[in-house]
């Protein structure tokens, strides 16, 4: 803890922020181990984007309602409670996988239900508890330096998950990948008792935060970005790992494009968290947001590995210049809205309805291009229209006051 306290200058470093640091970084390392393999996975048992479509949709369809569920539950008992739930489902997921083996296609839905459950359940938890632990003023450097982390376990995963797997010529490798996923959600869970407690009390207000945003007009702003920013998400998330996987047919390349992506993230987010001051955030959302959008140009035309892999460079820089003053501003906008302080909760589980109704969305045009046009035709033309989400969600942002946000 002291190597990190020298890191973070003058920043007070806590126990909880520190657990909550170390607990997101188990589970960036254990999601960059396994989850784009499992798409792959998958995709090597079946060969159809309808069926990962569907999988991927199983998962963002259980999101939302499980954050409703889960913001209920924080209410009534405890955060703390509702994070390790989360981690004990998403370590229950990776058991299934290999529990299903060479038949998880035929479970498709279960298997991305369980997903979004825990996803749900975690991300709701993780985003009330980032609200409580950080202040404005740390925000920034937050984001920043847990962006670090899971870059840093975004270069650690794939490569050693695409070396292990590509060692082996049956699923062995495969089942020691999701082995290891499974053993870090595990410790994930053993360091969340002792996180201190958080009991939450008062009436579920999710009707009225929603309500909200007729009269708060940053707060519908910032609903409208995070449906934008879904709506990329929902596809891209799966798409371009495919993409990948085909142009290579190599779980090596595959990791060796993940190394690619988050070593220059790693470095991104290391410089964002300290050079983008408040008063440039809305512009650094919106060069984000351009060079998102940008990125889409090189790879949707002709997909080739080393198109790829500039297209994975590209957004490596990107995502950390829109997504830490992003993120920070949904904090602040939340923070100063209605009864911030007795609904933060309910803010965050409006706030993922948004995000998770934008994939959504995103997914089932997706599905519905795959299944009345021809894939090659209709795949580049919906990714130009979707792969648009982050900058039209830059351009909601600059609408934000920042003066009452």
């Amino acid at each position: 803890m002291s190597i990190l306290q020298k890191w973070l200058g003058d920043i007070q470093l806590t126990k909880d922020l520190g657990l909550l640091i170390v607990i997101g970084g188990l589970y960036s390392l254990s999601i960059s181990l396994s989850n784009t393999f499992v798409n792959i996975y998958l995709w090597k048992q079946s060969g159809q984007f309808l069926d990962l479509a569907i999988y991927n949709l199983s998962v963002v369809v259980m999101q939302p309602i499980t954050f409703i569920l889960a913001g209920r539950f924080a209410k009534k008992v405890d955060r703390v409670i509702v994070l390790r739930i989360g981690v004990i489902f998403l370590a229950l997921f990776y058991l299934s996988v290999l529990f299903f083996g060479p038949q998880a296609s035929h479970y498709l839905i279960v298997l991305g239900a369980m997903l979004g459950i825990g996803y749900g359940f975690y991300w709701l938890a993780f985003n009330v508890l980032t609200f409580e632990i950080t202040e404005p003023e740390t925000r920034d450097f937050f984001n920043g330096f847990l962006g670090t982390l899971n870059s840093g376990g975004g270069m650690i995963g794939p490569i050693v998950s695409g070396y292990i797997i590509s060692q082996f010529v049956s699923n062995l490798g495969y089942t020691i990948v999701f082995g290891i996923s499974l053993s870090l959600f595990t410790l994930a869970v053993i360091m969340s008792f002792s996180i201190e407690r958080r009991p939450a009390h008062g009436k579920y207000l999710l009707t009225r935060v929603l309500e909200e945003r007729k009269t708060n007009k940053n707060w519908r702003y910032v609903t409208y970005a995070h449906f934008c920013q879904g709506l990329r998400d929902g596809t891209f998330v799966f798409i371009i790992s495919v993409f990948v996987f085909i142009s290579t047919g190599s779980e090596l390349a595959l990791g060796t494009f993940g190394l690619i992506n988050s070593g220059i993230s790693f470095i991104g987010y290391s410089l964002v968290a300290k050079l983008i001051k408040n008063e440039y955030r809305k512009k650094a959302i919106l060069l984000g947001g351009l060079l998102l959008y940008a990125a889409i140009f090189i790879i949707v035309f002709q997909v080739s590995y080393p198109r790829l892999l500039l297209y994975a460079g590209v957004i490596a820089l990107a995502y950390p210049i829109l997504l830490v003053p992003y993120n920070s501003m949904t904090y602040d906008v939340i923070g100063k809205a209605w009864k911030a302080a007795e609904a933060r909760i309910e803010y965050i589980v409006v706030r993922e309805l948004y995000i998770n109704g934008g994939r959504i969305v995103s997914i089932l045009l997706f599905i519905g291009a795959i299944t009345f046009f021809n894939e090659a035709k209709s795949i580049p033309v919906l990714l130009m229209f979707i792969g648009a989400g982050h900058l039209c969600a830059s351009l909601l942002i600059r609408r934000v006051n920042t003066l009452s946000a």
